[in-house]
């Protein structure tokens, strides 16, 4: 057992272990906005979907603890890497910004990974840590969008969620060993359109509630 202890806590292991994790939560972000579709349906088809969804009962449990668990692992070794890069490097060199292919969304990792972190905590507690009352999960929704001012913040916090997965699900595919000439282009582009579309979809939610009162 110490022997993948070993394994996992090298610098390899660990972006291996953020890696993994990160495309777990994509995957997580694509079948979580495909539900939340539901809501265009009306009031009575998201309530339906999110009674069906939590009937499932040990099932929904334990994905949810899985998640949990990938969290934890991805917020630990993320602050773990950083702060080794750091200390690796504790000046900066004299080169260009965007030098090794840089961007704004690979500089900013770090910055829109906590912002997230905070965000999704205010997430569960608004939406997931509470009594859904008999009108359901729907009337939650439905009180938080009405404030322009939440609005605003989910809005922009989608944005910050794009420029996260923009980096992070290219950058995960580079850790695995999918890093050819071939094929990466075809990878950053993919990363480009899945962070627009998750931006895009989820920030149309709130528009919607808001369109129809």
């Amino acid at each position: 057992m110490n022997w993948l202890f070993s394994i996992f806590w090298t610098s390899v292991g660990k972006k291996l272990v953020m890696a993994f994790t990160g495309l777990t939560f994509c995957l997580f972000l694509i079948i979580h906005f495909i539900g939340n579709v539901m809501i265009f349906r009306g009031r009575d088809v998201f309530n339906a979907y999110s009674e069906r969804l939590h009937s499932l009962g040990l099932i929904i449990n334990v994905i949810e603890l899985g998640l949990l668990v990938f969290a934890l692992l991805h917020v630990a070794f993320a602050a773990i890497l950083y702060f080794e890069n750091l200390k690796a490097r504790p000046t900066r060199y004299l080169v260009k910004r965007n030098a090794g292919g840089r961007t704004w969304s690979s500089r900013l990792m770090p910055y829109t990974g906590l912002y997230l972190l905070v965000f999704v905590i205010l997430h569960l507690f608004m939406f997931h840590f509470v009594d859904k009352g008999e009108q359901g999960v729907y009337r939650l929704v439905a009180e938080a969008f009405v404030s322009p001012g939440y609005v605003i913040f989910y809005i922009f916090s989608m944005i910050v969620a794009g420029l996260h997965i923009r980096h992070g699900f290219w950058s995960a595919f580079q850790t695995i060993g999918a890093d050819h000439p071939k094929y990466t282009p075809i990878i950053r582009g993919g990363s480009l359109v899945l962070s627009i579309l998750l931006a895009l979809g989820f920030s149309s939610i709130p528009l919607f509630i808001l369109s129809v009162g």
